[in-house]
């Protein structure tokens, strides 16, 4: 019996928001000038909070992206959801595809997305009409009466995570296989996993693969300074957050998104695509307690996947939060697999935590790394903590010399993934 070849799967395209940079060129000069993207909060006034930064993107607008035809539906649309249709656009067009240029049912999506925090103005009437006595404590026998008709009526539909999704498959028709991944910071990286799992047993022949998240609001910023390790070192503006650091203090939450179409070989081929790189392995898994050797075990079950050993990886991205326990969980598990031979980047410094849309964010910094011959160095790592197993890039941008990146994203409940991308030659 002939074997089948296993469908190979590669990246034709990117798209990107984020506090650095809404351009695929915007975002890699960012990247290689060392430009800070977190600062102040704008939106507005975060002088009540511990914590009061963030990675904002002040100048999105929807609107004014969007096809003519499709604006009125943005009503719709919660900021996470509208980032999410705008960064899949912008990623269909970076890709030079279009609606109907793939046969509908041969094109899916599989997109990291969690519930959205709702915008206070959506509950203020409500929230005010069901107030009662002194204290102005909500009843819920007035909220039912008199709170609940002064919800918006697609209130829900503005915050559902499959939103995004569900928005992009309708714009540009795509009927294929359709997934929304929702485990937080790994999400990004295990949607990837997914687009691949469906690209290789030939149920689409693209999909489409990304992440939104918008976290610099009220009620996020609000609930992430009472239950989330955030920085309190304000004072420090765009150099807070320290990954891998001796002097780390915390995270910082950003907002924006990333996506991608991830293509079979011979289909991206045949429309002649402009190729960026090859999706050679990918592997999940869970690490309790955060130690590290749950980690080390996905990466070594993503590098056998994609058939090479640490010595060939150029790279390794880590999420790096700037938070110490989860550095040190993380460090553990790349250092296990690489000791300080293969540099480690930590993007996230420059942009903060997106969330959802994390591990496509910070994978599209490596997948540009790739294409342009050179790595960014990590910004505010100036020093590693005591018994660091790994050796963190800084400074300016080094060449890159071996032709695979490993990007690897875990969450605080030790939910990890792990993605193998190998720079494309034209070749075999």
């Amino acid at each position: 019996m002939v074997e089948t070849p296993r469908r190979r799967a590669v990246v034709t395209g990117l798209g990107v928001i984020s506090a650095i940079g809404s351009t695929p060129a915007a975002f890699w000069a960012a990247l290689e000038a060392g430009t800070p993207g977190v600062g102040r909060i704008r939106a507005f006034d975060p002088t009540p909070l511990p914590c009061q930064l963030g990675g904002e993107v002040p100048d999105f607008n929807a609107k004014a992206v969007v096809e003519k035809a499709y604006r009125k539906t943005l009503n719709a649309m919660s900021r996470p959801v509208q980032m999410g249709l705008v960064v899949s656009q912008f990623a269909m067009q970076d890709a030079g595809l279009a609606k109907g240029t793939v046969a509908p049912e041969r094109i899916g999506i599989s997109f990291a997305s969690v519930m959205g925090a709702t915008d206070i103005d959506d509950l203020a009437g409500a929230s005010k009409r069901s107030s009662v006595g002194a204290r102005q404590a909500v009843d819920m026998a007035v909220w039912g009466e008199k709170g609940l008709p002064e919800v918006p009526p697609m209130w829900m539909l503005r915050y559902l995570p499959n939103m995004p999704a569900c928005h992009v498959t309708i714009v540009f028709d795509m009927q294929g296989p359709s997934n929304t991944i929702i485990p937080n910071d790994a999400a990004g990286v295990m949607a990837l996993g997914e687009a691949l799992r469906i690209l290789r047993r030939g149920a689409a022949d693209v999909m489409f693969v990304g992440g939104s998240e918008a976290k610099v609001n009220p009620l996020s910023m609000s609930r992430f300074n009472s239950f989330y390790p955030l920085t309190r070192r304000n004072e420090l503006g765009g150099a807070a957050v320290r990954p891998f650091d001796e002097a780390a203090s915390g995270s910082v939450l950003g907002e924006g998104g990333a996506a991608f179409p991830l293509e079979e070989l011979e289909h991206a081929k045949t429309r002649g695509a402009n190729i960026l790189a090859e999706v050679v392995g990918f592997a999940a898994g869970v690490d309790r307690p955060l130690a590290g050797p749950g980690l080390a075990r996905v990466i070594r079950t993503a590098l056998a996947e994609a058939g090479i050993q640490p010595a060939d990886v150029d790279h390794v991205n880590a999420h790096g939060v700037g938070v110490p326990a989860l550095d040190r969980f993380e460090a553990n598990g790349i250092g296990a697999v690489f000791g300080k031979d293969v540099p480690v980047f930590a993007p996230l410094s420059r942009f903060g935590n997106m969330g959802a849309a994390s591990g496509a964010a910070e994978l599209a910094c490596s997948l540009l790394a790739l294409k342009h011959g050179r790595l960014p160095g990590t910004l505010n790592h100036a020093a590693p903590y005591p018994g660091c197993p790994i050796t963190v890039h800084t400074g300016s941008p080094r060449p890159v010399t071996k032709p695979y990146a490993v990007k690897v994203s875990a969450t605080d409940l030790g939910q990890c993934a792990v993605v193998v991308v190998k720079r494309w030659d034209g070749g075999a």
